[in-house]
């Protein structure tokens, strides 16, 4: 397998415009989840994670939230459909452009 064909994950494959930061990937979430063609059972991972907040913690410290909260937003992303994720990065990227114009 040549470096051509090895498959690119969607961090790779973002365009240089898309909106960066923990702002925009809770945006990307949101829209992710409204979305219908994404799968119910995928929008558990999100949503999970951030319960997850609620449950008694079972290391001390806010690190293992971190991680697991972090974890579970990367995973949904990567798991949702790439041409939907896509398509909302598009938008989100012409919604931060549209904002640094006025």
């Amino acid at each position: 397998m040549t470096a051509d064909e090895t498959p690119k994950s969607l961090t790779e494959r973002e365009e240089p415009t898309a909106p960066r930061g923990l702002g925009a990937q809770v945006k990307l979430i949101l829209r992710l989840i409204r979305d219908p063609r994404v799968s119910p059972l995928l929008k558990l991972l999100p949503v999970g994670s951030i319960l997850y907040l609620i449950i008694p913690d079972l290391l001390v410290g806010p690190v293992d939230d971190a991680a697991i909260i972090g974890l579970g937003m990367y995973t949904f992303v990567e798991l949702c459909p790439p041409e939907v994720v896509a398509e909302h990065r598009a938008a989100l990227a012409a919604e931060a452009s549209k904002g640094t114009q006025s």
